[in-house]
């Protein structure tokens, strides 16, 4: 997520996709993976496609948006000033080059693609950018307050051109206008909708929304007002909500949707061996693991507290706990071999990644002199809230069997996602799994996670040796420095273990063998604008 000067912008290199197609499959094989752009039939004139969604995206606002499914339709009409391409690189999108920063860090400016239009016919400007901005930073119901706190001023410098002033220098910013916080709405449907944006959302972007009905589908059209409207040859677009991967699985195979976004891991097989689907890899930028309370007293944005558990009160608990996961077993067991085991936030291939970075291997023995030396008699007890679905329900039952060896007593809690969340922030829960989709900027997945006060700092972690580095890498742009920075920060959270990381998520999406130019980059989000069906 980058700048200096022009903006050269260091990121990731990440596991890519589109992918080349599969062929055949069974046990624990993996799609092959090549490069993005692998897959370059051309790809005829109209036509639907319909995607299997795992689950009902919330609103489709920009400003509110918090979900994973969220940012997969707003590919389809909400383009954002940057975006990533197929190396996990910043490129412009609405904006016409990458940012030019001044010497002290604290102004930046972006220019503005021309000549387009949002999809009510009404033109793109630096005004729309300002008030799409001031919106997502300012307003009291947004979620990107966070993502834009260092902006302290939006100002149109002409048409083409806007100028953001910063209250501190702050190299991640290109990387939040990559994501949902550069989404500019049209001006026109944020005045007539307000609040109710996301009932109606109107930005730019190569299809619009046409209509939604609530946990069944999304229908979004194709645009005549895109501005590269040629590239796409979709009339439309169906995202249709299949919760059970199974089901989802079945309705790819029988041909009721052409595509399905997040197979599991138990049915990649099955649907490689189909002679008529294909799978693709993508993802690899977020991670999965298990939050400990050790502050969350009052909730994950106040005040850290004293927590009354076992877990809580004592490192050597927490260092036994981790001593006694099998990262590998794990991924072998749960997911088929298909994810990436890791003990760190930062993804695989990431160049800010400390490159003499070693986890830790199961030692049940060590794990029990640390129980022994905490003071607390085994059987220790741990209340793990898990996300109530089967995979996840399967990860709670390995972590019990797992730490029973080492003198844990884990009581696996089943919990809907939304009371999760809510439990989460408000510190009502003793450890959890927790998953972060990931971002292309290493502070994307440490201010907010694991800093004094993150929103999503559930563990309630409060430490100087954390909180410094990460806020002087974020101040500064040398990559070198910031790599240094981060290793020290996840470090030291590796010391207090309020997180537990267990792997990185790839994403795996099935389609027919006849559906073409779906991008299926390193975030997980496949873009349907250049999608179609192949020519014959």
């Amino acid at each position: 997520m980058h700048l200096p000067r022009r903006l050269v912008v260091t990121l990731a290199t990440l596991p890519l996709a589109l992918a080349a197609a599969c062929s055949g499959g069974g046990g624990t094989a993996k799609p092959s993976v090549s490069a993005a752009t692998a897959d370059n039939r051309a790809v005829k004139n109209g036509g639907t496609l319909t995607m299997a969604l795992s689950a009902d995206p919330d609103a489709l606002d920009p400003s509110t948006s918090v979900t994973l499914l969220g940012r997969e339709v707003f590919t389809s009409i909400c383009e954002k000033l940057y975006d990533i391409d197929a190396n996990a690189q910043i490129v412009p999108q609405l904006a016409s080059a990458l940012p030019d920063v001044s010497g002290d860090g604290k102004t930046v400016t972006v220019k503005l693609r021309s000549g387009v239009k949002f999809n009510d016919g009404t033109a793109f400007d630096a005004a729309a950018v300002k008030k799409s901005l001031d919106r997502h930073r300012t307003w009291k119901k947004s979620a990107r307050t966070a993502d834009l706190a260092a902006v302290k001023k939006v100002d149109v410098v002409d048409p083409g051109t806007v100028r953001l002033t910063l209250s501190r220098p702050y190299s991640p910013l290109a990387a939040q206008l990559a994501d949902r916080a550069g989404m500019i709405m049209s001006p026109k449907a944020l005045d007539a909708e307000g609040d109710d944006f996301g009932a109606h959302p109107v930005c730019v972007g190569p299809f619009k929304f046409a209509s939604r009905t609530s946990g069944n589908q999304i229908v979004v059209d194709r645009s005549p007002d895109y501005y590269d409207a040629a590239k796409v040859k979709l009339d439309r677009v169906v995202y249709k909500i299949i919760v059970d991967p199974n089901v989802r699985a079945a309705n790819l195979k029988s041909g009721d949707v052409q595509a399905a976004e997040e197979l599991a891991n138990t049915t990649v097989a099955g649907v490689q061996a189909d002679p008529n689907l294909r799978v693709v890899s993508g993802g690899g930028l977020g991670y999965y693991g298990v939050q400990i309370n050790v502050g969350n007293a009052h909730g994950s944005t106040e005040k850290p507290g004293p927590i009354n558990t076992p877990l809580g009160k004592s490192p050597e608990l927490r260092q036994a706990f981790e001593l006694s996961l099998d990262r590998a077993a794990i991924n072998k067991t749960v997911y088929n071999g298909l994810n990436q085991p890791d003990c760190s936030p930062l993804p695989l291939n990431s160049s800010f990644r400390d490159k003499g970075l070693t986890c830790s291997n199961r030692d049940v023995a060590q794990a029990k002199q640390l129980v022994a030396k905490s003071g607390f008699k085994p059987p220790i007890p741990v209340k793990l809230q898990v996300p109530n679905d089967a995979t996840n329900e399967r990860l709670g039952q390995v972590i019990q069997q797992m730490t029973k060896e080492a003198g844990f007593n884990v009581s696996v809690q089943p919990i809907d996602f939304a009371t999760g969340l809510e439990q989460g922030a408000a510190g009502k829960f003793d450890a959890m799994q927790v998953g972060w989709s990931g971002r292309i900027d290493p502070d994307g997945d440490l201010t907010g996670q694991i800093t004094t006060g993150g929103q999503n700092n559930y563990a309630g972690m409060s430490d100087h040796g954390i909180d410094d580095p990460i806020q002087q890498a974020a101040a500064t742009q040398d990559a070198a420095q910031r790599t240094r920075l981060y290793s020290q920060a996840i470090q030291r959270q590796a010391q207090v273990r309020g997180m537990i990381y267990l792997y990185h998520q790839l994403y795996y999406l099935g389609m027919r063998k006849d559906v073409a130019g779906i991008r299926y980059y390193a975030d997980g989000l496949p873009r349907l604008g250049t999608a179609g069906f192949a020519a014959r």
